[in-house]
C-alpha cells in the first residue's frame, strides 16, 4: 500500500489551508453541475413516472439483435476478412480519406477501451453479480453487427473536401441517407438531434468520466489532493494533441492502444495464472449468475440489465460514435471499413471487459455469506458488499492489488492511457458534432477544444455518481437517435454487403499487398 512518508510534498499539501480551499471548489463544481445535469439523467433513464427500467438498454440489444439477423452473424462470417483489411492487404494508399484502416480502429477503440473497462465493469459485477459477465459478453458478440451497420454508412455518406480532410458520422449520413430513403425532412432534424447529444456526449463519458476515475485512481496512489488539479494537467496534455486535428490524434493512438491493451490485458493474465485453480470457478460463478443471481441485485433481471448497460456503454455500438471516426478512412468501398470496425465491440468487451470480471470474481474482492454461498447485498449501498467497501476503479485496483501488490501503480498507468486516449478520440467526435451544427472552420474548432479541456478540470473535480450518470445519459440518447435512423437505412447497407461479396467472390476486388 502506498506510504504518504514517501511523499511529503503530496502529504503536506493535502493538509494545508490552500488545499482546503481548493476542496472548496470541488464541492461547488458538485453541485452546480448536478442541479443541471440532474433532469437530462431521469429524462433519458426514468421518463415514465413509477419506473426505474432502463429502457435506453433493451432498445440497444434489441437493435444488435435485428441486424445480426438481418446480416445472416456477418460479424461471425467475416471476422477473417476484418483481419485481412486492417493488416493493410486491400489497402489502395490512393484512395480519399485521412488515415488508413488500423489507424481509424485504433482511434475508434481509443474511444472506446477506456475507463469503462476497468471502473464500468467493476460497478457492473458489483451490482449484477458474476452473472453480469455473461450479458456482457453477449451483448458485445451481437453489438458487433451494429457497428458494421453504422460505421458502413458512415463512409458512404461522409463529406470529401479539397484539402483531403473529411467529415462523417451519423449527423451525415442521417440527413444524406434518410433523403435517399424519401425522408430528407426527418432526416435533419434526427442529425441535429444526434449532434446536439454527440456534443453532450463527449463531455461526458468521453471526457468527465475519464478525467474523475483517472483522478481516483491518482489519488489511490499518491493520497488525496483535489480534483481540479488533475483536470488541469489533463487538459493541457489533452489540448496538447487534438489542436492537431485528426491526424495528430490517430498518429498518437496507433501507439498507445496496443500498449495499453497489452499492458493491462498481459497483467490480468497474470493475476488469473496465478489463481489458475480458481478460473474453472469463476466461469461457474458468472454462468450461474447469469440465469439465477441467487442474491444479487434481484436475480437474473440484475445481472441482465447491468451487463447489458455496461457493454453497451463500454463497446459503445449502436451509439454511432466511432462511426465518425471510420468515416475518415482511406477507402472507396464503404463496406470494407463496416467489416474493420465490428472487431471494436470483441476486443473492447469479449476481451478486455471479460477480462476484468473475470480478475474481480476470481481475486474475491465480492463477498460471500460462508454459509448460504450467496454475495452479500448491501440494500443502503446498492450492491454487493466488496473488500474495503470500494466501487469503481477503486475495487478493480483491490482486486489487482490483492494478488500483486505493486499492481496499483500498473493500473495507475492504465488508467492515465485509457482516459488519455478515450478524451483525445471523444474531442474529436464532439468536435464533428460542433461543426456540423455551427460550421467548419478554425474558430468553431478552437472554441469546442477549448470548452472540451474546460470539461476535463470539471469532470476530474466531481463525484462519481453524478459523472456516470449524465455520461450514460448522453451517450445512450446518441443511440436512441442513432437506431432510430439505422433501421430506415439497412437496406442500403444490405445492398453495400451483397455488392461487395459478389465482387470479391468473382475476383474484381484484389488484395494490394
Amino acid at each position: 500500500m502506498f506510504d504518504r512518508k514517501a511523499f511529503p510534498l503530496a502529504a503536506g499539501f493535502a493538509l494545508s489551508g490552500a488545499a482546503a480551499q481548493a476542496q472548496t471548489i470541488d464541492e461547488t463544481i458538485n453541485s452546480v453541475v448536478g442541479a443541471v445535469t440532474g433532469p437530462f439523467v431521469n429524462f433519458i433513464f426514468s421518463p415514465f413516472p413509477g419506473t426505474s427500467f432502463p429502457w435506453i438498454v433493451l432498445w440497444l440489444v434489441i437493435a444488435a439483435t435485428i441486424f445480426t439477423l438481418y446480416f445472416a452473424f456477418v460479424q461471425f462470417r467475416s471476422f477473417p476478412h476484418s483481419i485481412a483489411l486492417v493488416s493493410g492487404k486491400y489497402s489502395d494508399p490512393n484512395d480519399a480519406g485521412e488515415v488508413s484502416h488500423f489507424q481509424a480502429l485504433a482511434t475508434a477503440l481509443s474511444g472506446t477501451v477506456g475507463l469503462g473497462n476497468i471502473a464500468g465493469v467493476a460497478v457492473a459485477v458489483s451490482i449484477g453479480g458474476p452473472g453480469a459477465t455473461f450479458w456482457m459478453i453477449l451483448a458485445g458478440l451481437m453489438g458487433m453487427a451494429s457497428k458494421f451497420t453504422e460505421c458502413t454508412l458512415g463512409v458512404k455518406f461522409r463529406n470529401e473536401y479539397p484539402d483531403g480532410t473529411v467529415s462523417g458520422g451519423p449527423m451525415y449520413y442521417l440527413s444524406k441517407g434518410m433523403a435517399v430513403r424519401g425522408f430528407g425532412g426527418l432526416g435533419k432534424g434526427l442529425a441535429i438531434l444526434f449532434a446536439i447529444f454527440c456534443v453532450l456526449g463527449s463531455l461526458g463519458g468521453g471526457n468527465m468520466f475519464q478525467a474523475n476515475q483517472a483522478h481516483a485512481q491518482l489519488v489511490n496512489i499518491v493520497g488525496d489532493y483535489p480534483g481540479w488539479i488533475t483536470g488541469v494537467i489533463f487538459a493541457a496534455i489533452v489540448f496538447a494533441v487534438i489542436v492537431g486535428g485528426l491526424k495528430s490524434i490517430a498518429q498518437v493512438t496507433e501507439k498507445i492502444v496496443p500498449f495499453m491493451g497489452v499492458l493491462y490485458v498481459g497483467t490480468a493474465l497474470i493475476v488469473l495464472l496465478i489463481n489458475y485453480d480458481r478460473i474453472g470457478w469463476a466461469f461457474g460463478e458468472v454462468f450461474d449468475g447469469a440465469f439465477t443471481g441467487a442474491g444479487v441485485a434481484g436475480g437474473l433481471v440484475g445481472a441482465l440489465i447491468q451487463g447489458f448497460k455496461r457493454a453497451a456503454f463500454s463497446n459503445e455500438a449502436g451509439v454511432g460514435s466511432a462511426a465518425i471516426a471510420h468515416s475518415a478512412v482511406k477507402t472507396k468501398e464503404p463496406i470494407t471499413e463496416g467489416f474493420v470496425s465490428l472487431l471494436e465491440p470483441f476486443i473492447d468487451t469479449v476481451v478486455i471487459c471479460t477480462m476484468t470480471a473475470l480478475v474481480i470474481i476470481i481475486t474475491g474482492v465480492l463477498q460471500v455469506d460462508p454459509e448460504t454461498g450467496n454475495y452479500l447485498w448491501n440494500a443502503e449501498l446498492g450492491r454487493v458488499e466488496t473488500v474495503g467497501d470500494v466501487s469503481g476503479v477503486a475495487l478493480t485496483s483491490a482486486a489487482f492489488g490483492s494478488a500483486l501488490s505493486w499492481f496499483p501503480y500498473i493500473l495507475a498507468i492504465a488508467v492515465i492511457l485509457f482516459a488519455f486516449s478515450t478524451m483525445i478520440s471523444w474531442s474529436y467526435y464532439g468536435l464533428k458534432a460542433w461543426t456540423y451544427m455551427f460550421g467548419e472552420g478554425k474558430a468553431q474548432e478552437l472554441s469546442f477544444k477549448i470548452l472540451f479541456c474546460v470539461f476535463v478540470i470539471i469532470g476530474a473535480a466531481m463525484n462519481l455518481g453524478p459523472v456516470i450518470d449524465f455520461s450514460d445519459a448522453a451517450i445512450f440518447a446518441m443511440g436512441l437517435v442513432n437506431i432510430f435512423g439505422l433501421y430506415f437505412l439497412m437496406p442500403i447497407v444490405k445492398a453495400e454487403l451483397n455488392s461487395y461479396n459478389a465482387r470479391l467472390k468473382s475476383g474484381e476486388i484484389k488484395r494490394f499487398a
